[in-house]
C-alpha cells in the first residue's frame, strides 16, 4: 500500500517537475537569444525576477535538476550583468566622450569667439593708429604750410624792403644824376654866354658869304640887326643840334639855308662836307628841325634877299656846343 503511495506521490510530482524544467529551459534560451540580438543603444537595466517555487517534496534527480537549472540561471543572469556592466561603461564612456567633445566644442568656439574678439580690437586698434596717423600727417601738413606762409611772407617783406632800398638807391642816383646835370647845365650855361662872344667874333666863318660882303651887309643893315639875327640862327640851329658819338674838335661841314620871307626854312643841304657823315647828317637834321624862324619878318625884301634867303653856315663842334 506504502509502495503505491510512494509510487502515486511520485507520478504525481513528476509532470511538475518537468514543467519546472522546460520553464526553465525557456527562459534560458530567452537570456541566450535576447543576449545574442541585444543591440548597441543602451538597453535599459533590466529587472530580473525569479521566482523559485519550493516543492514540498521532490525526487532527488528533480532537486539536482532544479539546482542546475537554477545554477545555469544565476551565471546567465552574471553574463547578462557582465554585459550590462560593459554596456553602461560603454555609455558612459559615450557619455563622457560626448562630454568632452561638447567641451572641446564649446572651448573651440570660445577661442574662435576669442580670435574673433582680438582681430576686431586689432582692428580697431589698427584703425586707431591709421586715424592717428593721419591726424599727425595732417597737424605736420598743416605746420609745413605754416611755415610755408610764414616765409614766403618774410621773404616778401624782404624783398619789399630791398626793393624799397633799391628805389631809395635809385631816386637818390636819379637825384644825384639831375643835380649834376643842372650843374653841368650851369657850367655848360655858362660856358655858352661866355663863348657868345667868341661866336660873335667868329660870325664872319660861320655865315657862307664872304668876309667882305658880310662886313658890307652889316654895315649896311647894321651892326645891331644883322648881329642879332646871326646870333639867333646860331642859337636856334645850335638847341636843335645833337651831337654825334663822331664829332671831333677840328671837323666842320658848310650847310646851305634856303628860306623864305616869313622866315621858313625851305631846305638845307651840305655844301662842303667834313668827311663824317653822322656829323654831316647831324648838321643838316639840326637846320631842317628849326623849321621857320619868324623873326625874319623884321627885315625888308631887298634885305632880306640879300643876305638871308640863302645862307651859309659852318658847323665846328668846338663853336656850337649845346
Amino acid at each position: 500500500m506504502m509502495q503505491q503511495r510512494e509510487r502515486s506521490s511520485s507520478e504525481g510530482y513528476f509532470w511538475p517537475s518537468v514543467w519546472a524544467v522546460a520553464l526553465h529551459a525557456l527562459v534560458f534560451a530567452m537570456l541566450f537569444v535576447s543576449f545574442a540580438f541585444t543591440p548597441e543603444l543602451p538597453p535599459a537595466r533590466p529587472i530580473v525576477q525569479a521566482t523559485l517555487y519550493q516543492l514540498k517534496s521532490q525526487s532527488q534527480a528533480t532537486t539536482q535538476t532544479n539546482q542546475k537549472i537554477a545554477g545555469e540561471a544565476k551565471k546567465t543572469a552574471a553574463r547578462q550583468f557582465e554585459v550590462e556592466q560593459l554596456e553602461q561603461k560603454k555609455v558612459e564612456q559615450q557619455k563622457q566622450e560626448a562630454a568632452k567633445a561638447s567641451e572641446q566644442k564649446k572651448a573651440d568656439e570660445a577661442r574662435k569667439a576669442e580670435a574673433v574678439k582680438q582681430a576686431e580690437t586689432a582692428k580697431k586698434a589698427d584703425e586707431a593708429k591709421k586715424a592717428e596717423e593721419k591726424k599727425q600727417a595732417d597737424f605736420a601738413k598743416k605746420k609745413a604750410e605754416d611755415e610755408a606762409k610764414k616765409k614766403a611772407a618774410e621773404e616778401a617783406k624782404k624783398k619789399a624792403v630791398a626793393e624799397a632800398a633799391k628805389k631809395k638807391a635809385t631816386d637818390d642816383a636819379k637825384k644825384k644824376a639831375a643835380a649834376e646835370a643842372a650843374k653841368k647845365k650851369a657850367a655848360q650855361e655858362a660856358a655858352r654866354k661866355a663863348a657868345e662872344d667868341k661866336k660873335a667874333q667868329a660870325l664872319a666863318e660861320l655865315l657862307s658869304d664872304t668876309t667882305e660882303r658880310q662886313q658890307a651887309l652889316a654895315d649896311e643893315q647894321g651892326d645891331q640887326v644883322a648881329g642879332s639875327l646871326d646870333d639867333l640862327i646860331i642859337k636856334l640851329v645850335s638847341e636843335q643840334w645833337q651831337r654825334p658819338p663822331s664829332a671831333r674838335n677840328g671837323m666842320s661841314v658848310e650847310v646851305l639855308i634856303s628860306m623864305l620871307p616869313d622866315g621858313t626854312i625851305t631846305n638845307a643841304s651840305v655844301t662842303r662836307a667834313s668827311g663824317d657823315a653822322p656829323f654831316d647828317n647831324s648838321a643838316v637834321a639840326a637846320v631842317r628841325n628849326v623849321g621857320r624862324i619868324p623873326e625874319m619878318q623884321q627885315l625888308d625884301r631887298a634885305t632880306f634877299d640879300q643876305m638871308y634867303r640863302q645862307r651859309r653856315i659852318i658847323f665846328k663842334p668846338e663853336d656850337l656846343d649845346l
